[in-house]
């Protein structure tokens, strides 16, 4: 076999050891002038890095959908802090790390997209080489648009006013970056079931997942524990399954209000076996969280909290309702609520949510 008898631009040529099909099929790129069947040639290189947290790298994925539907000869690679999220299509899912980044700066790329305003990713985005760049890179130390396709996002980051008064989702932002229109693609999304466990639930009855998170940062948009007890107690008397979702952070609190309402609660998991936990409701309520992109991901109805985002964001394709407190939230993408006469979570109260609840889920 010669050199030139190989096959590098193949979407399984791996360069450092064999290829997938010449560990199980014993076959080489070419062998007496044939090439092997299983050669797929690629024609593009396309870099994603979105590094972010996990639901925002869940949000992400339907602009990987487009971008391989319109280059489905490309190999595709992704940049992430939580590579267990990303679509297992994409060719090259790399954690971010000095050797990755490393490796990176050495491919010339046809496109490269990165989507992150944190300097790390601006920093190594202004070292990548491509063809076409679109998103955020770094000039004397900050982050700046690219181009102007990048331009709105950017001043919508960086100025509250121009935030609250953005009317398009984040969907919609980031195809409009990389000078695509956003056609209502879906969040792309494994449901993990080899990661499943024999999960305790009375499968008969509709079944509801009350998330009760939303970080250690963002206190502002915390639900008060009586609020989720009342909203437990109500589903259950209306004939639904509860279930209390949550972390690490919340563990101690859903083990109290799984005592105080007879909705049920397992105990916290890693990610994967979450993501299979939350396929198991029909419908989740939750605050803007990773878990509301996990339900989107999965396809669930969704009652989504809001207080201090804007809310024309967020994009649920159909599947939930928006609902917001009904006095004014003082704190505008404040990580702690600033307003000392009232907090305006008190006012989003568990009757209206329990009767939401029951317009996505007609009986």
């Amino acid at each position: 076999m010669q050199i030139s008898d190989v096959k590098t631009d193949c979407r399984f040529f791996k360069g450092y050891i064999p290829c997938k099909f010449n560990k199980t099929e014993n076959t080489r790129c070419t062998v007496n002038n044939v090439v092997c069947k299983f050669y797929e040639q690629t024609d593009k290189k396309i870099l994603i890095i979105k590094l972010g947290a996990i639901g925002d790298v869940i949000r992400t994925t339907p602009l990987f959908s487009r971008l391989k539907k319109e280059n489905p000869k490309a190999k595709f690679y992704w940049l992430t802090q939580t590579p267990d999220v990303v679509p297992t299509e994409v060719d090259s899912i790399l954690k971010f790390n000095f050797e990755n980044s490393l490796w990176l700066q050495e491919i010339e790329f046809d496109i490269a997209i990165n989507l992150d305003k944190d300097y790390e990713a601006c920093a190594l985005f202004n070292k990548i080489t491509a063809q076409k760049k679109y998103g955020f890179s770094l000039v004397d130390g900050l982050s700046a648009p690219v181009n102007k396709l990048a331009e709105h996002k950017y001043l919508t980051g960086i100025f509250d006013d121009l935030n609250k008064q953005n009317k398009k989702n984040y969907l919609e932002e980031i195809f409009e970056i990389c000078d695509l229109d956003f056609r209502g693609e879906k969040y792309f999304l494994d449901s993990f079931e080899k990661h499943s466990r024999e999960w305790k639930l009375n499968y008969s009855k509709k079944i509801i997942g009350l998330n009760t998170g939303c970080g250690g940062r963002w206190t502002s948009r915390l639900w008060s524990e009586e609020y989720w007890v009342k909203l437990s107690k109500q589903l259950i008397a209306e004939g639904y399954e509860v279930l209390f979702l949550g972390g690490e952070l919340e563990h101690e609190k859903n083990k109290r209000l799984s005592e105080k309402s007879g909705g049920k609660y397992f105990g916290t998991f890693p990610l994967k076996t979450f993501i299979n936990l939350v396929n198991q409701v029909d419908l989740v309520v939750t605050a803007v969280t990773m878990a509301m992109h996990i339900t989107l991901g999965l396809k669930k109805k969704i009652v989504l909290f809001n207080n201090i985002f804007n809310k024309h964001e967020f994009e649920l394709y159909g599947l939930g309702e928006i609902i917001e407190p009904e006095k004014e939230c003082t704190c505008f993408f404040s990580a702690k609520c600033k307003n000392s006469n009232y907090e305006c979570m008190d006012s989003l109260y568990p009757e209206k949510v329990s009767a939401l609840v029951n317009k996505l889920l007609p009986k």
